[in-house]
């Protein structure tokens, strides 16, 4: 902090700000201004101080979560023999303060929890602390606090503890699990019908069943299990004593999902659990929808852990399928929230059915299937007086969407076929009201592409009726049958006969606002099914087309019609592709004009983007035939529309949002003409590299890639582009070398990488010999350790294709020259490299990363293994050994073990393996 060590009654008036300030500019300035505060090293001393002083909730809150906030990230600030002052300090205030509020105990039960996970000097935490409280009643609360967040805090991913230590504390809680378990039990017997307190042991006890420490032999024989259950039978039991219980028998349950080794403990919980079926139906004629809730999770839970019993030895012993009837129960209740907690597993059992694929099991399970699939569809029906389409975004709309992946993934145990037919026969034979109606359309649109397509009246018939629907129906009815004549595309492709009714039944939707969106779907579905079919209808897709803004379409349904338009389109003769082309894009081109103009006479500026990503999806989704010699049908319209797209790129420049828009239309353009788009390179560049000076746009440099995988082999384009590379470099290294600049754009450090290894991929020796190979390879090596998905798998590819040019003998005849130059980068930077990698994923980097980095380190091996392994040692001897709460990270044994996996590895997964286990060491 600027100035030194503030005063306390600063830091009392920053708190009530935070707190009570009317002005939000107030809070925000006292915010960030007790912010910097805590990331310095006056806030031990300070939060020490007030939570001695005691002078209000507000500033007692603020300073034990500084204190957890300092332990758990600046531990290191510490020395070593300030560690049992802290801890003892520490063990006064909760103390203290037990009384003054109950989330300033959670808040210091963490610090001290933290604390004793990184004090390697504090044995036997769990023991010493029991001892020191366990006789005064009035420290119960706190104590069992400590109790319950130290397990959670064993992974905690802001603790990196290392796997040494963790392994250690592991066994040290497991060692004292008992007593722990003593300790609630006699708790329990001495407060009897406290409330607060029961629930604070059941949290307790989930907590530690979480951890997976317990004894299962032991916790089968003990009181607590018959309290839990006992608690759940009772009607009378509060709602959050309830839920406590319920989440302390799911946490068991999930603890003993190795049903062989727990066996003691998994029969008393799976005969207590099934002594609840009473109460749930309690629950349910109470219309207690929390407590129905938490049986359903509790069955669901029991099914969840007994599944391969169940499969494995249906209906013998713990295999019992009267769970599936619990949860069948809970399927049939009114709400569909219930039900939905159990999609998991159904959809768990589905994938194990599948996977075993045996015939007499499918039988066994086929009827539970199908009741399920009954409720679904009863599920699934909207409310009687419900008005207009039904809608998609809110709750009941997500839930529908889950029911149609769910039934999409059991339905090969009923079979397809079967349920298609059973669902249309219950619409032909009887007279449902709409509502029944539309959730079973909605049922078969989920199956209906999993019906085989060929010769089949059944769908046939339905495909007819459908398309006979009088407009008078429910407007629900018609909006979930056009979306089942969509997903019925491929029987249209096999009975061409159909596509004239179903093409004139889908105008009619297209007309009224309601069905227009999803009537487009529909017409997309059928365009990119029939394509060869429905080039007799190009001309009224074209019209649709050019009128596309009469209709009442989201945005996402005229893309989606446009590229139906497009696909067909790439299927008429090649003479008439250009003209129909021209077509498609003028209604687009001349919208952009107009904006131009407009913004020419009166300098106001309109947005593009709807129309910038129209044509985008036209240039994308034409990619006809054309034999090589031909000339590429497109060519000549994208060349006639250059100068349109060039004019909007230039007026709105330092848009980021438009100008993405722009190299997005530009790109498809490029790749739907690929060679033929030659003309364009020489401008295209030029305008880029002068736009990108003043706005550095990173879309410019994702685009600059796709111009070198189409011009980098040939030789005549390879200086032009190598200049582009050093031109854009300049501004974006200038963008990257600010403070935290890697960090603040991820998208440039991803684009510019992918540019890169485009170079490395094409032309790898332009990029070697040139002088701006040194500062990629330098800005790569510093962009390993940025964790950033996209950004850092460029990084690691663009690295990992750069040493293979030297290592891949692809039997070109500049090999000799790529090795030596790959040699000559190794000698300067490798070192660095790997010092770096293996610093990286040791403290920056999230495990799904690490594949990327084992297969740099194991192109780097395969170039030159002894180089690597020297490399490799002195990298490892750079890591830190232990941590700074004085436990041992990694040993030397540790050490020279990884090294030898590594460097004798035969192939790069074992490099993987070996570097996961390794950095678990550091985390």
């Amino acid at each position: 902090m600027e100035g030194g060590k503030p005063s306390l009654a600063l830091v009392y008036q920053a708190v009530q700000a935070l707190y009570h300030d009317p002005d939000p500019a107030g809070k925000e300035r006292a915010s960030l201004w007790l912010g910097e505060l805590q990331r310095s090293m006056y806030a031990w001393e300070i939060s020490d101080q007030l939570l001695q002083l005691k002078q209000d909730v507000e500033s007692c809150y603020f300073a034990a979560q500084t204190m957890k906030m300092k332990i758990q990230t600046s531990f290191y600030e510490l020395p070593p023999e300030t560690h049992n002052a802290l801890r003892d300090s520490l063990l006064t205030h909760i103390q203290n303060l037990k009384d003054l509020s109950p989330v300033i105990v959670t808040q210091l039960a963490l610090a001290i929890a933290d604390l004793a996970l990184q004090m390697a000097s504090w044995k036997g935490c769990v023991h010493t602390l029991i001892e020191k409280y366990n006789n005064d009643i009035s420290s119960m609360p706190f104590l069992i606090e400590i109790l319950t967040v130290l397990p959670e805090e064993v992974h905690s991913r802001s603790l990196r503890i290392g796997a040494n230590r963790r392994t250690e504390i592991i066994e040290d809680l497991a060692f004292y699990s008992s007593t722990v378990v003593t300790l609630l039990t006699s708790c329990v017997e001495k407060t009897g019908t406290d409330e607060k307190m029961l629930i604070k042991v059941f949290r307790c006890l989930g907590s530690w069943f979480n951890l997976g420490v317990l004894d299962s032999n032991f916790m089968a024989s003990n009181q607590l299990l018959m309290v839990l259950f006992q608690v759940l039978q009772r009607d009378e039991t509060s709602t959050n004593l309830h839920e406590a219980a319920s989440d302390c028998v799911c946490s068991a349950l999930y603890a003993i999902e190795n049903v062989e080794t727990n066996m003691a403990l998994a029969l008393q919980l799976f005969q207590g659990v099934l002594t609840l079926e009473t109460a749930y139906h309690m629950a349910v004629a109470r219309e207690d929808l929390d407590k129905v809730l938490n049986y359903c999770r509790i069955f669901t839970e029991l099914c969840e852990t007994f599944l391969e019993t169940t499969v494995r030895s249906p209906g013998r012993g713990m295999g019992d399928l009267r769970i599936l009837e619990l949860l069948l129960i809970c399927a049939g209740h009114p709400q569909y929230e219930v039900v939905e907690i159990s999609f998991n597993f159904w959809y768990r059992l589905g994938e194990h059915l599948y996977k075993i694929n045996d015939a007499d099991l499918h039988t066994i399970f086929r009827p539970y299937i199908q009741r399920l699939l009954h409720c679904l569809a009863r599920h699934c029906q909207l409310d009687p007086d419900h008005e207009g389409i039904p809608e998609d975004t809110d709750d009941f709309g997500e839930f529908r969407m889950r029911v149609s992946d769910l039934v999409k993934d059991v339905i090969f145990l009923v079979g397809s076929m079967e349920c298609f037919s059973q669902l249309y026969s219950t619409l032909k034979d009887g007279n449902p009201p709409w509502e029944v109606t539309e959730a079973v359309l909605f049922i078969m649109a989920a199956i209906a592409k999993s019906v085989d397509p060929e010769n089949n009246p059944t769908l046939s018939e339905v495909l007819q009726q459908v398309v006979l629907l009088p407009e008078s129906v429910h407007m629900a009815v018609r909006y979930t049958s056009i979306e089942l004549v969509g997903e019925m595309s491929e029987v249209v492709d096999r009975n061409p006969r159909f596509l004239d009714p179903v093409l004139s039944y889908l105008m009619k939707g297209l007309r009224e606002k309601p069905l227009a969106s999803a009537t487009a779907k529909a017409i997309h579905n059928i365009c990119s099914a029939c394509r060869d079919h429905m080039a007799q209808h190009f001309q009224g897709l074209l019209d649709i087309a050019r009128s596309l803004d009469s209709f009442a379409l989201s945005t996402e349904a005229a893309v989606g019609l446009l590229k139906g338009t497009a696909l067909v389109l790439a299927r008429l003769p090649l003479e008439k592709i250009a003209e129909c082309l021209s077509d498609l894009c003028a209604v687009q081109v001349m919208a952009l004009k107009k904006l131009l103009a407009e913004e020419s006479t009166n300098g106001k500026s309109a947005d593009p983007t709807v129309w910038l990503d129209r044509l985008a999806v036209i240039f994308r989704h034409t990619n006809p035939i054309v034999e090589n010699g031909q000339t590429h049908p497109c060519q000549k319209v994208i060349q006639e529309i250059w100068p349109v797209l060039s004019e909007t790129l230039n007026a709105h420049q330092a848009d980021n949002r438009i100008v993405e828009r722009c190299c997005r239309c530009l790109r498809f353009a490029v790749r739907c003409v690929g060679k033929g788009s030659a003309s364009l390179l020489q401008p295209l560049v030029t305008q880029m590299v002068s736009v990108y000076q003043m706005y550095p746009h990173s879309c410019f440099l994702y685009l600059g890639s796709i111009l070198v995988d189409e011009y980098g082999m040939e030789g005549g384009c390879r200086q032009g582009l190598l200049d582009m590379l050093q031109a854009l470099c300049m501004p974006t290294f200038q963008l990257l070398e600010q403070p935290n600049g890697l960090r603040n754009h991820p998208d440039t450090v991803d684009d510019l990488f992918r540019l890169a290894t485009r170079f490395v991929q094409r032309s790898p020796v332009t990029l070697l010999s040139s002088s701006i190979i040194v500062h990629i390879i330098q800005c790569a090596i510093a962009a390993t350790s940025l964790d950033h998905r996209d950004a850092n798998c460029s990084v690691m590819k663009f690295v990992r294709d750069l040493i293979h040019t030297g290592v891949a003998d692809d039997y070109e005849e500049d090999f000799e020259v790529r090795k030596q130059l790959i040699g000559q980068a190794m000698e300067q930077h490798g070192q660095q490299l790997v010092t770096q990698l293996m610093h990286s994923c040791c403290f920056c980097l999230p495990p799904y990363t690490l594949p990327d980095v084992a297969e740099v380190l194991w192109e780097v091996m395969v170039f030159n293994r002894p180089t690597f392994c020297r490399w490799l040692e002195n990298a490892l001897n750079g890591l830190p050994k232990e941590t700074s709460g004085g436990a041992v990270t990694v040993t030397h044994k540790q050490l020279t073990e990884f090294h030898k996996q590594v460097t004798s590895a035969e192939e790069c997964k074992q490099v993987c393996w070996a570097i996961r286990e390794f950095t678990r060491l550091f985390r």
